[in-house]
């Protein structure tokens, strides 16, 4: 069984940080249905990254919920969290293995079929295959996949990995979230469809409802 629940992944942005404490969003969504927080930082210092990855960590305890950081090795190490999520300009997964351990969660951005390739050859525990439509949430110069480039990596994928966690991100709402598990996808990764949200509690139990909705359908 894999050791990463992919149904829903809440990346908690540092952009939402004047909407409300980042450790607070974290709890929240892991209370009202995510399945694993990821932390994501473009602009802050290494330390204020470490300040806020511990103080999510602790507001995550006893939640159940596994706890990654964006990009960065050395912040989840010196943060405690589960884990790490890799892109294709970050340490490779193999080092990143190495450095972490064996029980560390790492996941890897997968947004072309050289970057499924890499997947294959890779220690990882999930991918997340996007971005899937248009996103304003990051600069992406590669084109959306599109549902049926979804479709494509994770055939890819699963051909050689078949119990590999496979998500779906960008842009990703409730209709869209049953539409990328009919593509395939085990879960979703979101951010604003959450953290946006005039009520994320609500939107965060809508979003895991859809997801489960969407895999009893696809069984």
């Amino acid at each position: 069984m894999p050791k990463v629940d992919y149904r829903l992944n809440a990346l908690v942005d540092a952009r939402f940080g004047d909407k409300a404490h980042l450790a607070d969003l974290a709890r929240i969504a892991a209370l009202n249905g995510a399945t694993l927080i990821q932390y994501r930082d473009e602009t802050s210092s290494t330390r204020e990254m470490i300040e806020q990855a511990r103080a999510m960590c602790a507001a995550l305890a006893g939640t159940g919920v596994p706890f990654v950081v964006s990009d960065r090795v050395d912040v989840a190490l010196a943060a405690g969290a589960a884990g790490v999520h890799l892109g294709r300009d970050d340490i490779d997964a193999a080092t990143a293995r190495s450095i972490m351990g064996d029980t560390a969660i790492i996941g890897l951005t997968v947004k072309n079929e050289a970057d499924a390739e890499t997947a294959i050859a890779s220690p990882i525990d999930y991918a997340c295959i996007g971005g899937v439509y248009e996103t304003l949430s990051k600069h992406n110069p590669d084109p959306p996949l599109g549902l049926e480039g979804l479709a494509r990596l994770r055939a890819t994928l699963l051909a050689a990995e078949p119990n590999l966690p496979v998500g779906a991100i960008a842009s990703i709402n409730a209709q869209r979230a049953a539409d990328v598990v009919a593509a395939g996808a085990d879960g979703v990764a979101v951010i604003s469809t959450i953290f946006a949200a005039v009520d994320p509690v609500a939107a965060t139990r809508e979003l895991r409802a859809c997801v489960e909705n969407a895999l009893g359908e696809a069984s």
